[in-house]
């Protein structure tokens, strides 16, 4: 598996929008048991992949563990849930506290960090950019090849892209064609190449979709609202 290449804010704000939406709650992932912040998220980097793990050295979660925990078997249950570094972890709570209180600890921190890391932020993406920050439930996407090593669009997945992966691809101008008519791509000094691909993998596409806001751009949206505890082991249902 390649490097975790994903941005820590996107993987944070989409971990906030799971927990939030009571994901870990009917998520179809060995409901026998509770359920693992991050471990059982879609964030996780080896979701999925018990046969050929990466190492959680690669995660793009590592960053947030303290430098002498980065060791341990499972590194993102020692995050620190406060400035000092010390205190609260998921490891800690675990050992003490029901699903609901983890939770709303996990929310608090994770809102916490999300504001510090947009307040980070804020200056340059006004400078490099007049286009409103999404905000809350909406969540920017990354075009098929962004970056280096191609991967899912769903910022806080880490699939590599594969031809013969499955899963759906997509396509947007990155501007609407004018009121006039006239061919956009044709007009752009860029011709076809101002077209933007972008693909879901297999796991993300039974889950979402894109789509374009004007506002915002290529965003990615969820199929299912809620999932139902009776159904939601055998399958994921679509609005």
């Amino acid at each position: 598996m390649q490097k975790d290449e994903r941005d820590l804010l996107e993987v944070l704000k989409f971990e906030l929008k799971f927990l939030e939406d009571g994901r870990y709650g009917h998520w179809p992932r060995a409901p026998w048991r509770p359920q693992y912040i991050f471990e059982d998220s879609l964030t996780c980097m080896n979701y999925d992949s018990k046969e050929n793990p990466g190492p959680c050295s690669d995660c793009v979660l590592m960053q947030l563990v303290p430098p002498e925990r980065r060791s341990e078997k499972i590194p993102c249950r020692h995050i620190p849930f406060n400035v000092s570094g010390s205190g609260e972890t998921l490891d800690s709570l675990y050992h003490c506290s029901d699903q609901n209180e983890i939770e709303e600890t996990v929310g608090s921190w994770l809102r916490t960090t999300i504001q510090h890391l947009e307040e980070e932020r804020v200056a340059a993406q006004r400078a490099h950019s007049n286009q409103p920050t999404p905000t809350g439930g909406t969540l920017s996407v990354t075009p098929l090849y962004h970056k280096e090593h191609p991967k899912c669009a769903n910022p806080a997945c880490p699939t590599a892209f594969h031809w013969t992966g499955g899963g759906k691809f997509f396509r947007f101008r990155p501007d609407p064609v004018p009121a006039s008519g006239s061919d956009a791509t044709a007009n752009s000094p860029h011709g076809i190449h101002d077209v933007r691909h972008y693909w879901l993998c297999e796991r993300c596409s039974h889950v979402f979709t894109l789509v374009y806001e004007e506002a915002y751009g290529v965003t990615l949206k969820v199929l299912w609202p809620e999932l139902s505890v009776a159904e939601g082991h055998k399958e994921f249902s679509t609005a």
